[in-house]
């Protein structure tokens, strides 16, 4: 039987990692779950993905990252501070928050996994270049660069002090402050630069990317899969699909073929990859 326990931990720079992780009673280690920009745990396909994951025999641990904008409840965005002041490294520093929760609580094995969609695989692949524990990348629609506005809107940020973002779906309007614009200026090609890190990366990795998708281009992935090291990337195109592969929020039961072929994708890529022989 999956239990569930509740996570709460502190940021390294304040605010709050909300998130929850799925228990399974045979699982030897863990697999933690990035959402990307604007997004959150409780989002679309992420509870069906996460519990797909736990029955499939892991410790399964989704979460919010402290800037995520997302309030207590876990669902609405009512943290606008938290979001201005997020970060490409802020978000770094969350993700090694929680993978060294899920160590000091003994469900991270020898090897663990990692999943991220949007900015969140972006973040993974940036996490998982640095990493000697993982067994286990899977990237799903993943920026390839942190630099994702044009010259222009860059300017009009500095000299504003803010640029606003639109949520599409609640149509709230929230500011990102400069730390983020310093970040993509400054760290853009050494700390930040995701395809440099891509070359580093050693776990087994699996990419995948709607071929239709309209907020990360097909052509990220491409360049993520041409600067695997050799034999690490295996590259899984989904024809048709865009960047949530049909999922909206609430997401439809049953989900969407596309959501099911990449969750089931997922699964299998991490029980070859992270259970024992």
């Amino acid at each position: 039987m999956i239990a569930r326990e509740l996570l709460e931990l502190r940021s390294r720079h304040g605010g709050v990692i909300r998130g929850r992780a799925l228990l399974s009673p045979e699982a030897m280690t863990c697999v933690i779950i990035c959402h990307g920009f604007k997004g959150f745990s409780k989002w679309g396909f992420f509870p069906h993905l996460t519990r797909q994951i736990a029955l499939a025999g892991f410790h399964a641990i989704s979460f919010n990252f402290a800037g995520s904008g997302i309030g207590p409840d876990g669902k609405t965005f009512t943290d606008f501070a938290g979001f201005e002041q997020n970060s490409y490294t802020r978000e770094l520093d969350d993700l090694a928050t929680v993978e060294a929760e899920a160590r000091r609580r003994g469900w991270l094995g020898a090897r663990y996994g990692l999943v991220g969609h949007s900015r969140g695989g972006g973040i993974a692949v940036l996490h998982a270049a640095q990493s000697d524990r993982l067994g286990a990348l899977v990237t799903w629609s993943a920026i390839a660069d942190v630099g994702r506005w044009p010259s222009d809107e860059l300017r009009r940020w500095r000299e504003r002090g803010y640029t606003e973002v639109e949520n599409s779906r609640t149509k709230q309007i929230f500011r990102l402050g400069r730390t983020m614009l310093d970040e993509v200026e400054q760290l853009r090609d050494t700390r930040l630069n995701i395809v440099a890190a891509a070359a580093r990366v050693r776990a087994p990795w699996l990419i995948v990317h709607g071929t239709e998708d309209e907020t990360v281009s097909f052509g990220d992935a491409e360049r993520l899969r041409a600067a695997a090291a050799p034999g690490v990337a295996t590259f899984l195109p989904v024809e048709g699909a865009g960047h949530t592969y049909g999922a909206a929020h609430p997401m439809s039961d049953p989900p969407p073929p596309n959501v099911e072929r990449a969750v089931r994708a997922t699964v299998e890529f991490l029980k070859a990859q992270l259970r024992p022989e």
